[in-house]
């Protein structure tokens, strides 16, 4: 018996231990969500203060926040982020921006009637639209729609049994049931490529990129630096492409500060070729 323990003992002590892999949470900004359908727009509606607007806009954020894979940022004047940053998306300081739409919306009730018994269904249905758009190029990675369904039925029995109005949950049911649909891929999409960063300064002898705690780098992480290939044009769209970036070396976390993930930072040794101090924009990090 002890001859056994011992052999199993050390098994398991030769056996390999499989680290978890490690997760660089990505920034979302998610920007304007509207109302494109014509439900509940009276003569005074007023556009900022669309309660469908919000409604999509907090599911979508909640559905985004229990994945865990994401630092949300609400940028609701986005259009004149992107204006003022021009070719350079990634100043907004997101990696990636959802816009988002209603596009249906329809509610309808229907009964039935017998002699000793009634009963009423309510069901709503709701379309929502989504585009994906990396922040590093502008453009478009993803983008689909889905539609989303949500019904309740109340019941009489001679007379006795529940009776009710227009069940206003409906809507929150049908939206998130669409936003379900899409957020898996929204997730795939946002995690398939590698996270990426930027040098923003040189600091006696460190090199001081975006990021930290809050989006999982921890002391000691170490990332690629490369040099950004250079931009052709494609002649057929009129669209600039930046060719693949060469690998010149590797950045080591030494610590991180900041009081917000949007503020946050890290202090990093760099091993490698080179680095042109005065044009740092030309080089990026990723964590590959």
């Amino acid at each position: 018996m002890r001859t056994l323990l011992v052999v199993v003992v050390a098994v398991l002590a030769a056996a390999p231990v499989f680290a978890q892999e490690k997760t660089i949470k990505r920034k979302v900004a998610i920007g304007r969500f509207t109302n494109e359908t014509q439900y509940g727009k009276g003569l005074f509606y007023d556009k900022e203060n669309d309660p469908m607007r919000k409604q999509a806009l907090d599911i979508l954020s909640s559905k985004l926040a229990q994945s865990g894979k994401f630092i949300l940022l609400e940028r609701e004047d986005l259009d004149v982020l992107v204006r003022e940053a021009g070719d350079q998306m990634n100043k907004i300081g997101a990696d990636y921006i959802i816009l988002g739409s209603i596009t249906e919306y329809g509610r309808k009730n229907e009964g039935n009637e017998s002699i000793f018994s009634s009963s009423k269904t309510q069901t709503v249905e709701a379309g929502v639209s989504v585009r994906l758009v990396e922040a590093a190029t502008g453009l478009i990675i993803y983008s689909d729609e889905a539609k989303g369904y949500a019904e309740t039925t109340t019941k009489q029995t001679l007379g006795i049994g529940g009776t009710a109005g227009f069940d206003a949950t409906l809507s929150d049911k049908a939206i998130s049931a669409a936003l379900t649909q899409l957020v898996e891929n929204i997730i795939n999409k946002c995690m398939d490529k590698p996270w990426r960063s930027y040098l923003l300064a040189e600091d006696a002898g460190s090199y001081i990129i975006s990021g930290g705690q809050a989006q999982g780098i921890a002391v000691g992480d170490k990332f690629n630096v490369y040099k950004k290939g250079r931009k052709v044009k494609n002649p057929q769209t009129g669209m600039e492409i930046e060719l693949p970036g060469t690998l010149i070396g590797v950045v080591t976390v030494l610590s991180s500060f900041g009081d917000t993930p949007e503020t946050e930072i890290s202090f990093c040794s760099y091993a490698g070729q080179d680095l042109d101090e005065e044009h740092l924009d030309n080089y990026y990090i990723l964590d590959e």
